[in-house]
């Protein structure tokens, strides 16, 4: 069918509410907007799904979300009979229509006899993938649009490992959601007779309790914080969503005293109110946090995304270090911004560092890390001798390589990282954790704060034990059927006219991840050996790098860059003039 016959199916079909239709009746004269919503499926993708809300076949609403647990509850059934025993774990953020849609996914998996285990109330991602294991599920489903904007919503599937699927699993369920064409085919049932029947049950209080301990035993210097626990102060927000409880109660009982709460951010909130963006990763979400760190005199300010997988942190320059770069222009200063590269580096250099000192680094340990991050961690794994692991773009990837280790009783895993804002310390969880990477920042900051000493000092003797690794990102949103046009119009353009410079600096190879194979300037090309991905990765001299791919999530092209300089100053305007020649590029 084509969008307008979509169009009226859904206004004449008893399968969609009198709301719904209400809904698609107010945009009858509106046929670009009736387009945008008909003219496909919301694509449900190797992990999941997520869209803009509203009623159509491209929207996030019941009917898609049921649709596609309608074929994962097929799926998990051919797996057989005692995976539905098995059941599934769902959890949900603060979302507008997250716990309805987790309602309605729990109800659609009971009718197909496959019991479900639900939260209470929002929990973190994270906690979702350390639930799976803890309850022994074949499944879990977690109903958050992360950091997006407050239209958005997802949908995202995780399997028995506790990470997101992956091969064959995401193939194999892909087909199955395929494969549900009709609206009337999917189940559901009454909720009494779903709790009644034993098919709808509650998440036991204990996993919360497991979770927190399992945080907690993330840290390596526990003993130190109670004799700062007078001196440090931390701003924290949780951008109004699930880390509010479980980041407040570990920094409690771990003993920090003066933790400063944006109280007006600690509200649920789908729409947001208080931000522009709930996003980390954006300086602007920062704005009270920054405003309540100078009243208070803050050492650091953290704030979570509205799922808690995501970390962003602003540190306070108290000796002056970054003076002389042009993070002393922003007006946040003193307060210097981390980018996610910074973060995760800190984070593994103090982790191998300090595991290394009291004689609990393993031998085979593994530091893995996503193609468009900083290489830093690879310098920090060469110095520990440690394993490094390059993965995909997705921390599903980084999930994956957990799980083969243990198979395979290969390596144990120390550390994993993404540019996007979001790392692991330790394995008890299979995706990225933002609230045990406040605990272990937390940490390093009392670490340092014993010594006199600051986050910023942290951060720079690691630039100075390896060089000032550097990394810049810029994206185009380009929305709609136009915009992803042009979206793949630009990848074939960057793939079929290779560069042979970037930035004045001389390309030495090509890896292009949707063929699997490295080209050197010198050399004979080489199979990668991964699994496809639309990104094209540049490798430069001096060892710097560039990068491109689309989002798989969000109508955006992302173009990447990193440097590795003499001083954070050459770095960060080395990286100003990649940004600006990706600008002109693109054009």
């Amino acid at each position: 069918m084509g969008y307008m016959d979509e169009y009226k199916f859904w206004l004449e079909s008893d399968c969609f509410d009198e709301k719904t239709k209400e809904e698609l009746r107010s945009i009858a004269d509106d046929d670009k907007e009736i387009q945008d919503r008909f003219y496909k499926n919301l694509k449900f993708g190797t992990g999941g799904m997520r869209g803009i809300m509203g009623a159509g076949t491209n929207r996030m609403n019941i009917y898609t979300v049921t649709k596609a647990t309608q074929g994962l509850a097929e799926y998990i059934l051919e797996v057989g009979p005692e995976a539905a025993k098995r059941g599934v774990v769902i959890a949900h953020d603060c979302r507008n229509m997250s716990a309805e849609f987790t309602e309605a996914s729990a109800l659609c998996l009971n009718a197909n006899g496959i019991k479900t285990y639900v939260f209470d109330a929002l929990r973190p991602t994270p906690e979702l993938s350390f639930a799976v294991r803890e309850l022994g599920c074949i499944a879990g489903i977690v109903v958050t649009a992360s950091h997006n904007p407050p239209e958005y919503n997802g949908y995202k599937v995780y399997w028995e490992d506790g990470s997101q699927i992956v091969s064959p699993q995401d193939q194999d369920i892909l087909k199955h959601v395929a494969d549900v064409e009709r609206y009337e085919d999917v189940k559901t049932m009454d909720k009494d007779k779903a709790v009644a029947d034993g098919l709808f049950c509650m998440v036991p209080a204990s996993v919360d309790e497991n979770y927190y301990q399992a945080l907690i035993k993330q840290t390596i210097h526990g003993d130190i914080i109670p004799k700062v626990a007078d001196d440090i102060k931390i701003v924290y927000t949780p951008l109004h969503g699930t880390g509010n409880v479980p980041v407040r109660e570990v920094l409690k009982r771990l003993g920090f005293k003066h933790v400063y709460v944006v109280e007006e951010q600690t509200v649920p909130d789908g729409d947001f109110s208080t931000v522009k963006s709930p996003n980390p990763e954006e300086p602007s979400a920062f704005a009270m946090g920054i405003d309540l760190a100078k009243k208070v005199d803050a050492d650091v300010i953290m704030a979570t995304d509205p799922d808690a997988d995501r970390l962003g942190i602003y540190v306070k320059d108290s000796t002056g270090i970054w003076k002389d770069t042009e993070f002393a222009d922003d007006p946040a200063y003193p307060y210097v911004r981390f980018n996610a590269n910074m973060t995760g580096a800190l984070i593994a250099e103090y982790v191998c560092r300090e595991q290394k000192a009291v004689g609990k680094l393993p031998a085979n340990g593994a530091i893995c890390n996503t193609v468009v991050s900083t290489n830093l961690t690879k310098a920090i794994a060469e110095n520990y001798n440690l394993k490094y692991i390059e993965t995909l773009t997705g921390f599903k990837y980084i999930g994956e390589q957990i799980l083969l280790f243990e198979k395979n009783n290969t390596y144990k895993f120390i550390f994993g990282m993404e540019e996007s804002f979001g790392c692991l310390v330790g394995d008890y969880t299979r995706d990225k954790d933002a609230c045990a990477a406040v605990v272990i920042l937390c940490e390093i900051a009392a670490f340092y704060k014993l010594q006199g000493e600051t986050i910023c000092n942290a951060m720079e003797e690691v630039y100075r034990k390896y060089g000032y690794y550097f990394e810049g990102a810029f994206g185009i949103t380009l929305k709609g059927v136009d915009g992803a046009a042009q979206i793949k119009e630009m990848m074939e353009n960057f793939r079929n006219h290779p560069l042979t410079t970037f930035a004045g600096i001389k390309v030495i190879g090509m890896r292009d991840y949707v063929s699997g194979i490295r080209k050197p300037l010198d050399g004979e090309e080489e199979n990668m050996g991964l699994p496809k991905s639309n990104v094209l990765y540049y490798e430069l001299e001096n060892n710097a790098w560039f990068a491109v791919r689309p989002s798989g999530n969000e109508p955006k092209i992302k173009f990447y860059f990193g440097v590795n300089e003499n001083s954070l100053k050459n770095a960060m305007s080395k990286i100003d003039e990649m940004k600006a020649c990706v600008q002109e590029l693109v054009k």
